[in-house]
């Protein structure tokens, strides 16, 4: 049984190496971005199913809470967390727009919304995307394996391409989120 304790934590210690070397100049530009948008007093909205939904949640409370600094609320939103919006839209529409409302109702143009789908072809984050390119909201795409359908659709695509399964593409997502979380604050609030 150690042995294969010893091969899941350096199986998610790579998958995490190769992240940094594919995506580090991306992860850069995403982080420029969301920074930019609060200081023009946008907001960030997050969205994704199952783990991803949690990881939408956990990232969105650390911005409105904080993270590691004392430092005023960021705006944040995750759209995974009001389950009567949610089964509102999935009864009256389809679940594939339980997202795509929340920004059509809740985004507006210079605003940053970061889509998790560890496949990157969750029909309901595509759809929410889709809503976001013509609103003018910039996409972070947090994906894993070929990228799925996000490739090509959203502005920062962060793909943890060396994950073999959504666990260890999850375990990358919520680093990165801890990194921008980290970053965002140390850019805006630097004395702090």
């Amino acid at each position: 049984m150690t042995k294969a304790i010893i091969e899941l934590f350096e199986e998610s210690i790579r998958v995490k190496q190769c992240f940094l070397r594919d995506n580090l100049e991306t992860l850069t530009q995403a982080i420029d971005a969301l920074v930019s948008a609060f200081q023009r007093g946008n907001k960030l909205l997050l969205f994704g199913n199952g783990g991803s939904a949690a990881d939408a949640q956990h990232i969105a409370a650390e911005f409105v809470n904080r993270f590691l600094i004392e430092r005023p609320p960021l705006p944040a939103i995750a759209f995974t967390t009001d389950t009567s919006v949610l089964t509102s839209v999935a009864n009256d529409y389809s679940y594939n727009e339980v997202f795509a409302k929340q920004v059509q109702a809740l985004g507006k143009e210079g605003d940053v919304a970061v889509a998790l789908s560890t496949s990157g072809n969750s029909p309901n984050v595509i759809a929410a995307i889709d809503v976001c390119k013509r609103t003018n909201i910039t996409t972070i795409g947090l994906t894993g394996g070929t990228g799925g359908q996000m490739v090509g659709k959203v502005d920062f695509l962060l793909n943890v391409s060396e994950g073999r399964n959504s666990a260890r593409i999850q375990e990358t997502h919520i680093l990165v989120g801890h990194v921008i979380c980290d970053l965002v604050d140390q850019r805006l609030f630097p004395s702090q």
